[in-house]
C-alpha cells in the first residue's frame, strides 16, 4: 500500500487527538489523585496502563504519518 497525503493526515490527525484526549485525562486523574480521592489501586494502575498505552499508539501513528508526509 502506497500513503498518500490524506493518509498522512488522517494519522497524524488521530495521534494528535489521542494526546490532545488522553493528556487531558492524565491531568484529571494526576488531579483526582492530590485531591485524596479514594480508589482502589486497580482502579489508578488501570487507568495509568490505558494512559501510557495511548501515548505509544499516538507516537507511533504520529511516526507513520510523519514518514508519509514527507514521502508525498
Amino acid at each position: 500500500m502506497q500513503f498518500e497525503r490524506k493518509h498522512a493526515v488522517l494519522l497524524l490527525a488521530v495521534a494528535a487527538w489521542n494526546v490532545v484526549t488522553f493528556g487531558n485525562f492524565a491531568r484529571n486523574l494526576v488531579q483526582a489523585a492530590q485531591s485524596g480521592e479514594d480508589r482502589a489501586a486497580g482502579y489508578w494502575i488501570a487507568h495509568t496502563v490505558l494512559i501510557v498505552v495511548n501515548f505509544a499508539i499516538a507516537a507511533v501513528l504520529g511516526a507513520l504519518g510523519w514518514k508519509a508526509w514527507r514521502r508525498t
